[in-house]
C-alpha cells in the first residue's frame, strides 16, 4: 500500500519561509501526480500545488510567485518552499498522491487517490 509522510510544518511569522516534505513509500507507478492541499479551520480542503511525473506544475492562484514545488525521483519526496507566508496560508497541509493520471488530469484536479496525515502549518502577523 502507498504511504505518505509529511514533515516541515511549524510556526513562522508572515514574510518567513517554510519548506515541507512529503516521503512515499509503497508501490508506485510511473505517470503519477502528486500535490499538496491545506485546509484551515472550519474550512474545505483545497489543491495548492500539483507535480506530475512528466515535470509539470501548477498552483493555485493564491500562491503563485510564492511557493514552489518539486520532487527528488530518487528519494520519492516532493516539496513545497513556501516564501513570503500570509496568515491566510496558515492551515493543516496535506500531501496526496495517485498513479496513472495525465498531466492535464493532474494540473485540473491534483491528486485523489491517497493522502498523508497532514502537518500544521501557523502563520502569524
Amino acid at each position: 500500500d502507498v504511504q505518505l509522510v509529511e514533515s516541515g510544518g511549524g510556526s513562522v511569522q508572515a514574510g518567513g519561509s517554510l519548506r515541507l516534505s512529503c516521503e512515499v513509500s509503497g508501490y508506485t507507478y510511473s505517470n503519477d501526480c502528486m500535490g499538496w492541499f491545506r485546509q484551515a479551520p472550519g474550512k474545505e480542503r483545497k489543491g495548492v500545488a500539483t507535480i506530475h511525473s512528466d515535470g509539470s506544475t501548477s498552483y493555485t492562484d493564491s500562491v503563485k510567485g510564492r511557493f514552489t514545488i518539486s520532487k527528488d525521483k530518487g528519494k520519492n519526496t516532493v516539496y513545497l518552499l513556501m516564501n513570503s507566508l500570509k496568515p491566510d496560508d496558515s492551515g493543516t497541509y496535506y500531501c496526496a498522491y495517485e498513479s496513472g493520471t495525465t498531466p492535464d488530469l493532474c494540473r485540473r484536479r491534483g491528486p485523489g487517490g491517497y493522502f498523508g496525515q497532514g502537518t500544521q502549518v501557523t502563520v502569524s502577523s
